[in-house]
């Protein structure tokens, strides 16, 4: 078994050695330094901070909506270079589903890649093929002949396909239909151009160190299998996923651990995959719910020990293993369990000029907006609206200078 380095301290090793300790800590929880300063003053002034993230609920009501979290809309190196700004079709479902004959909106996959492209994205993450049954191409494209559709819409579009939230067998050892089902889903990838193909699921919902090992061995098999047909499998998280996983005694009545080594889910998860069959996709606001979620954990020994996530610092220490990001934005919020609350790209308080500096690799990574709240009931325009103020936040991200 690979051996871990301890996992007790704090996370956020690549911080610059020279970092202040309030500098360090700003950039360990991915606020911006602006936002960070304001909080201190808050908390200087006796206002309640909020566990982990060092926000008051009243520093939210300040935000700059649109325009905060450090972006610089001046000259500069560009953090997204246009041919990757993406977004995950999840986003704007209810417009890829509405009826194009009771609507003069833009209905369907086709339409949609059309306003997309308008937008200015370039690439976009299936979350599934299914559309409205009045659209052209009919209700389900989940076939060969359905994906050669699709592909001649997004190259009309000048769009490509980059992933998909699809079909990720629930059997193991895999059935024969299951395997079957499977390959179908790779040829359809591969028919759209994919590079990658996933699921929007984590590898198990178990704490439990052995169940990730299972969920290791399934997931080597299935890489095994789509990199033989050339794509790259990869796996999506939620903040459970970064929680730390139970591998150490005192065991209860069912013989399972109780307590915690330090490392976490998804990490021990990237420790016992294969690198070159298994890839991740970090939803980066669920990512930042773990770190106000998930910062302290009960020790072999009974103490409470303290390890505050870093994102950013896990995505530089396993590289080219997220070559995805769901890039989805949030807003303090210490009153809804979360720490967050989603809002458009660009309009919140995480500190994406300084996630993307961090991690690199500008030409590698695929950041796909999402927004799960972007469809509205009352609103019919509203998601794609919002897929456009996402885009241009997207685009206007730039290095910061020294």
């Amino acid at each position: 078994m690979t051996s871990y380095s301890d996992p007790s301290r704090t996370t956020g090793a690549d911080a610059a050695l020279t970092d202040t300790p309030d500098e360090a800590l700003r950039r360990s929880l991915g606020v911006a330094r602006r936002r960070f300063l304001s909080t201190c003053t808050a908390v200087a002034a006796g206002a309640v901070a909020a566990p982990v993230l060092g926000a008051s609920p009243a520093q939210a009501h300040g935000r700059d909506h649109g325009h905060g979290h450090g972006h610089d809309h001046g000259r500069g190196q560009v953090l997204v270079p246009p041919h990757k700004r993406g977004i995950i079709l999840y986003t704007v479902r209810d417009a890829t589903a509405r009826d194009p004959l009771a609507s003069d909106l833009p209905s369907g996959f086709r339409e949609v890649f059309k306003q997309l492209a308008r937008h200015g994205y370039r690439q976009v993450e299936f979350a599934g093929y299914n559309q409205h049954a009045n659209a052209p191409g009919g209700a389900s494209l989940e076939s060969v002949e359905g994906a050669r559709l699709l592909r001649s819409w997004l190259d009309e579009y000048g769009l490509r396909a980059q992933g998909n939230h699809g079909f990720i067998p629930s059997s193991w050892p895999l059935t024969a239909a299951d395997k079957d089902t499977f390959k179908k889903h790779l040829e359809i990838a591969n028919i759209l151009g994919m590079d990658h193909m996933g699921t929007g699921g984590d590898p198990t919902g178990s704490s439990y160190r052995a169940d990730w090992d299972v969920a290791a061995d399934k997931w080597n098999a299935l890489g095994e299998i789509a990199r033989r047909e050339g794509i790259k499998l990869y796996t999506h998280n939620h903040d459970s996923a970064y929680g730390f996983l139970l591998d150490r005694g005192p065991l209860d009545d069912q013989g399972r651990p109780t307590r915690s080594s330090g490392i976490r889910k998804l990490e021990y998860f990237l420790k016992v995959t294969d690198p070159k069959l298994v890839w991740l996709e970090m939803d980066i606001f669920w990512a930042h719910v773990a770190q106000y979620k998930f910062h302290t954990y009960t020790a072999p020994d009974g103490s409470t020990r303290r390890n505050v996530f870093d994102p950013a610092g896990l995505v530089t220490r396993y590289n080219k293993r997220y070559p995805l990001f769901h890039a989805k934005d949030g807003v303090v919020d210490t009153t809804n369990g979360m720490g967050w609350d989603m809002v458009p790209f660009g309009t919140g308080d995480i500190d994406y000029t300084t996630f993307f500096s961090r991690v690199g690799l500008s030409n590698y990574r695929n950041p796909m907006v999402e927004d799960d709240n972007s469809p509205s009931a009352t609103d019919p325009a509203q998601s794609l609206r919002e897929a456009k103020i996402s885009y241009d936040n997207m685009a206007a991200l730039r290095r910061r200078r020294r």
